[in-house]
Parts: structure tokens; sequence; C-alpha cells
């Protein structure tokens, strides 16, 4: 489902994000993705929605090599894909309801069906009721959570994030690596990047470590 073939990401200047990746990841799976701040982490996982294009190797996606993707292309290549990212990213003017429906207003999906996908989402991560407050009216691990949903109601079949438990006290960290794990059990392929590998030890995912731009460990 996901195969990086000898990828490397070097920017301008020099610097070696990712040096000679492989590896693979099956449907169904859930990855942990770990190492140290600098590692890579966040480098390869932008390279599966082509938000960064590698220097070098390939980047296969249900068997598209995404690497070499017409841009006008990647649209329909994400729509495939949930991202979480380090920022949420969220819109503070807008309503919960509102985030979440954005990715469905992008994509053309009819009004009432894409409503009943909001009102499913939210309620799939705790939110259920909070659909006219503002983001900023909620705590972190809440935004997070309004984050999640939107990545979700697309209903993808892969769900990538990077560090989504960063920065949230340990009840609201717990909370949210369990939400990946209930959408894992539920068939979705979750690859998950953290600082903090424990909070999946119980459910003994494959784990992928990097240092220094270099795969160490693909357990």
């Amino acid at each position: 489902m996901i195969v990086f073939d000898s990828v490397a990401k070097r920017y301008p200047g020099g610097y070696t994000a990712l040096a000679g990746i492989s590896f693979e990841i099956r449907h169904g799976e859930l990855v942990v993705l770990s190492g140290h701040s600098g590692a890579g982490k966040s480098t390869l996982l932008k390279l599966i929605p082509a938000i960064e294009r590698p220097t070098a190797g390939t980047v296969l996606i249900n068997g598209q090599d995404v690497s070499r993707l017409p841009r006008r292309a990647i649209p329909y290549l994400r729509r495939n894909l949930g991202l979480v990212l380090q920022e949420s990213r969220l819109l503070f003017d807008r309503s919960v309801f509102d985030n979440v429906m954005l990715p469905l207003v992008i994509t053309g999906h009819p009004p009432g069906d894409a409503s009943k996908r909001v009102a499913a989402a939210l309620e799939r991560v705790g939110l259920a009721g909070r659909e006219k407050e503002l983001p900023a009216g909620l705590s972190g691990g809440e935004q997070q959570r309004v984050a999640i949903a939107r990545a979700i109601v697309n209903r993808p079949s892969i769900l990538i994030a990077d560090e989504p438990t960063a920065h949230l006290d340990p009840a609201y960290a717990t909370e949210i690596a369990d939400l990946f794990k209930s959408f894992n059990r539920a068939g979705v392929t979750v690859l998950i990047s953290t600082h903090d590998a424990s909070l999946f030890a119980e459910s003994a995912p494959r784990r992928l470590t990097l240092a220094k731009g270099q795969l160490l460990e693909a357990a």
C-alpha cells in the first residue's frame, strides 16, 4: 500500500533530510514512526501526500508513483488520505462544523450527505453536539480532535499523523492515541509519528525508527 524504495530528500544548501529509505506498509497496518527531533519524520510523512517530492528514489501509494505525479493529479491522491499535521491549522473564525466540512466543500460533496459525514466524524472523535462552537473555546486536546475529524471525514483508507500528541498533557495524549488505534481496528492503515512510542506499546504496532535521515529499524 505504501512503498518507499531508496528514497532520499535533499534541500537547497546540501542538507540531507532522508537518505536511502526503503520500507513497505501493508493494508490495515498500524505503524509508529519514531526518532529524535530533526530525524526526518515530518519530511518522510510529507512525501506520501506529495507535499514534498523526493530527490531520488520512488514513493508508491496503492501502486501509484506519487513521486512523479503531475501537480494537477495531487488533489485526487489526497482524497484517499487523511492528514493530521503538527499544527492543527484550524480556521478560528469558523465553527467546528465548518472546519470539518471544509474537505467535503473542496471536493464538491453533496451538502446533505456532507452534513451527515461531518456529524458522524465528530461523534467518532467524541465531539458530538459541539458543532456550533469556535475552536478558540476548545482545549488543546479538543482542537486536535477537530483536526482528526477533518482528516477522517472523507473516510480515507490511509491516515497519516505527524506528532498528533505533541504539546498535550498525558491524559489527552492517551485519548488521542486511543482514537488512532480505533481507526486502525476499523481497517484504516495508520502511519503516525511520535516522540512517545509508549502510547502505542500495548497495541504492539510495527515501528520505523529514523536517526539523522536514515532508517535504523523497521521492526
